[in-house]
């Protein structure tokens, strides 16, 4: 079976609310702490996606998404 690699970002919010968002990994696991300081982040506009959506095509939204917000960064 193929898999594909996942991260979970739990955010917990000063009022006690939480929000769990999955993506791709970030950080290797196999890279030093100080080699991937964050810098910055920020959050999408909402996205309403089908609800037959299947997990593949999920991640295709995500990767594409991913590509868009990086490649005009040097």
């Amino acid at each position: 079976m193929k898999t594909v690699s996942l991260q979970l970002v739990t955010v917990d919010l000063e009022n006690g609310e939480r929000g769990v968002f999955i993506g791709l990994p970030l950080i290797p696991e196999d890279s030093g702490d100080l080699d991937h300081q964050v810098e910055e982040i920020w959050f999408s506009d909402i996205q309403d996606v089908p609800e037959h959506l299947t997990f593949a095509q999920l991640i295709k939204m995500v990767e594409l998404q991913v590509c868009r917000c990086t490649s005009g960064v040097q």
